[in-house]
């Protein structure tokens, strides 16, 4: 019940409206701390809600609940909470007709508490860990600034304002009564009089002192929020490289209005002091910082929610969304327009530093004027770009080697708002991350080499947009893992082995024996310079495998039976030692999109050797899955460490289609090495002499995992060259042809997109 523990911290500080839409009438909050340590021991996301042969387990955990609801009441001395669980427990059947209503309840119960719990420093700043700085617990706690504290301090300055007002009534009144009185009677009211003057005084000036309390308060409270929105960007940014990121913005809107709020009452709290005290040089400060804040918030709240795409195609259409956290807020009248504009980086950094909108136009962009919308519902203020294009494009004047897919625009948002009980309209911008323009497909895979780059290695509040032009591997190897795993959606990363053979090509040292710790690679590196050897650069060859895994082998990758990127030179340390047909999958380092096979059959002399059939592409594996051609080729028999390839690879075997009902017969398409060549037949092991036995996919990604780490651990160092024999896999009838239709675009796009290849 670790969840619930913390939870508990935090619940005296969540709005009736949460806790009432976090625990619903069917779930009350009783339920969640009762039965805290059963509800978190049970496996609630393995269910599928969907599925309604999960019925009977569902209504196991149901049953269970009762149950447990009846002992808790049984057992418990407070006679209403007794008499509450009681009822619940009668009422479930009616509660929950449908088990399975229950799992998914509980299950969102769950996540939304995981969420409350993860932005906890986002909404509620005070309960952040304490610093580890030798600060006492007792003066991190007098640093609370959140917005709770705020409302207590605006309660503070208007009682103490509702206080001195009775006391001026009451010397008004105590002034009024003194006339006509007896010496003696006039000396006690004087008495009277002075002491309620000095009352009077004393809370003018705690009035004033808790007036610039709040406006402190509020300070820190907002510094906080605009570091909590400019963190969220930043996540957002690391995104793209399949970094964790949480795109709810509601908390975030939520203490925007708050703060909102907490402004607009101190301001009230200072125009009636300003009557009173007239305007005194203290207030016209706290006046002045009020409006200060008031404008920071205001035009922070404008936030590119849903970003277009990262590297845009012209003629293509693409959306966005930009959402206002104080839409709420807005006052009303005439619509408010969003205008959108493409902004090249040496604008996007005027922008920055000079907040001055370019005039310059440097792109034609269609469907660029939309409304901020606000959805009762959900309470969000938004305005969608459904349908934008960019039509044409100007590039800036390149130097030396620069191409167009390494030049950098970005889309400005631009409007003006005005906030109800405001004087004047804000000027709001917001900028989107950094985009690519292309005019050709053939360009995306430099342009988005571009973007990799920069939402990999930029900077915080960075000058938009600079990068370095070198990083270190380490830097590197995080990046490339985390973009191999997001894209190709498993959990299986590159594992030390694989990251080594990546810095071996990259530096183009491929007998470098270390794991590259201290070195530099350059963007250059990256994807301007073609690999030794190649005509294609190192990204280009990265991005190759990635999207042939994700489109065909992502689950065998993820069972770990790929054992992915490993050069030629080191399959003879893990193959020197096995018998005949043992076999790997590796990404053929020779040919982009490709896997190969690495494979031990004898040589005519009674010796052994490593041979590499040539690589299957996507087009191949559309025809026949991966599975299948294994289990064709007869020369291999055990993948990499021993397990026999039909029980490794069975559940990726295709059944026999049945005949068709027109008659024809089906037939399939068959892989064969080196047909007509049985000189290898003796060494192969038969289908019918290998075990069926099924290969869980826990057991087979755990096998893949030891098998890199065995080789990792070993330290090989490649005793001789490999051969670079490869042999075509041929099939047995003649594959399907297919025609991709090209492109279509200008003749002048034409003539761009062939310049950029230069």
């Amino acid at each position: 019940m670790a969840q619930w523990a913390q939870m508990t911290q935090h619940i005296q500080f969540l709005t009736t409206e949460v806790l009432n839409e976090l625990y619903p009438v069917t779930f009350p909050l009783d339920i969640r701390h009762y039965l805290a340590s059963w509800i978190e021991g049970q496996q609630w996301d393995s269910f599928d809600v969907d599925n309604r042969e999960q019925e009977s387990q569902a209504q196991l955990l149901s049953d269970q609940m009762v149950m447990l609801l009846h002992q808790v009441a049984k057992q418990n001395p407070n006679v209403v909470e007794k008499v509450k669980l009681q009822h619940m427990s009668k009422n479930w059947s009616v509660l929950y007709p449908q088990p399975l209503q229950l799992v998914r309840t509980v299950r969102e119960i769950l996540r939304k508490e995981r969420l409350i719990l993860s932005q906890t420093n986002m909404q509620f700043p005070p309960f952040a860990p304490p610093p580890t700085n030798g600060i006492p617990q007792q003066a991190w706690e007098e640093k609370k600034t959140d917005v709770e504290n705020l409302m207590s301090k605006v309660m503070e300055i208007q009682n103490r304002r509702q206080t001195l007002h009775q006391l001026q009534e009451e010397l008004n009144w105590e002034k009024e009564t003194i006339q006509g009185l007896s010496e003696m009677d006039t000396g006690a009211k004087q008495k009277r009089i002075q002491q309620i003057e000095y009352n009077a005084t004393i809370c003018a000036q705690e009035r004033v002192q808790f007036l610039c309390d709040a406006v402190g308060a509020l300070e820190q409270c907002q510094s906080s929020l605009m570091l909590k929105i400019e963190s969220w960007r930043w996540e957002q940014h690391r995104s793209t490289i399949g970094m964790p990121f949480n795109d709810i913005l509601d908390h975030l809107q939520t203490w925007s209005e708050q703060l909102l709020i907490v402004n607009g009452n101190l301001r009230q709290e200072l125009m009636l002091m300003k009557v009173d005290h007239g305007d005194a040089e203290r207030l016209r400060t706290l006046e002045e910082n009020l409006a200060r804040l008031l404008k920071t918030l205001i035009q922070n709240s404008l936030v590119v929610e849903k970003q277009p795409p990262q590297v845009i195609k012209t003629q293509s259409k693409f959306s966005t969304t930009v959402r206002y956290l104080l839409g709420d807020k807005m006052a009303p009248g005439k619509p408010v327009l969003l205008k959108a504009q493409i902004i090249t980086e040496a604008q996007a950094r005027n922008l920055g530093q000079q907040s001055v909108i370019p005039n310059e136009n440097v792109g034609e962009l269609l469907n660029s004027t939309t409304i901020l919308e606000h959805n009762t519902t959900s309470k969000n203020t938004c305005a969608t770009f459904r349908n934008m294009s960019i039509r044409r494009i100007k590039r800036a004047d390149r130097k030396g080697s620069e191409s167009v897919t390494e030049e950098k625009f970005a889309l400005l948002f631009t409007t003006d708002i005005t906030i109800t009980g405001g004087e004047r309209p804000y000027s709001l911008q917001s900028i989107s991350l950094p985009v690519v323009v292309i005019v050709h497909g053939s360009q995306e895979i430099n342009a988005m080499a571009t973007i990799i780059w920069d939402c990999a290695f930029s900077e915080p509040n960075r000058i938009p947009f600079l990068v370095p032009e070198r990083v270190s591997w380490q830097q590197m190897c995080g990046a490339l893992s985390s973009k191999f795993m997001s894209e190709v959606q498993t959990t299986r990363g590159l594992d030390p082995l694989n990251l080594r053979f990546l810095g071996q090509k990259i530096f183009d040292q491929p007998d470098h024996p270390g794991d590259f710790e201290n070195m530099l690679v350059s963007w250059a590196q990256f994807n301007k310079e073609v690999l030794p050897g190649r005509n294609f650069t190192f990204w280009q060859w990265f991005e190759g495998a990635i999207d042939l895994t994700k489109r065909c082998l992502r689950d065998y990758w993820t069972d770990g039976l790929i054992f992915g990127f490993i050069g030629k030179q080191y399959i003879h340390c893990m193959l020197q030692d096995k018998t005949n047909g043992f076999f790997l999958l590796r990404f053929s380092d020779s040919e982009i999109g490709g896997i190969t096979i690495a494979y031990v059959e004898p040589t005519e002399n009674g010796g052994r050797r490593v041979q590499n059939i040539q690589p299957f592409t996507k087009k191949d594996l559309d025809s026949a899955g991966l599975g299948d051609r294994i289990r064709d080729i007869s020369c291999i028999s055990h993948v990499y460490p021993g397990i026999p390839k039909n029980e490794a690879f069975k559940k990726y075997f295709t059944v026999p289609s049945a005949p068709n009902a027109d008659g024809y017969l089906p037939f399939k398409l068959t892989t064969v090495v080196n047909p007509g060549d049985n000189s290898t037949s003796t060494n192969n092991i038969t289908s019918e002499n290998i075990s069926m036995n099924f290969i869980s996919p826990s057991t087979s990604q755990a096998f893949g995992q030891n098998m890199n780490q065995d080789i990792y651990n070993q330290h090989c160092t490649p005793s001789y060259s490999m051969p670079d024999d490869i042999m075509p896999p041929q099939p047995m009838y003649p594959t399907d042809m297919q025609v991709n239709p090209p492109d279509e675009f200008s003749e002048m796009e034409e003539f761009e997109g062939l310049l950029s290849s230069i």
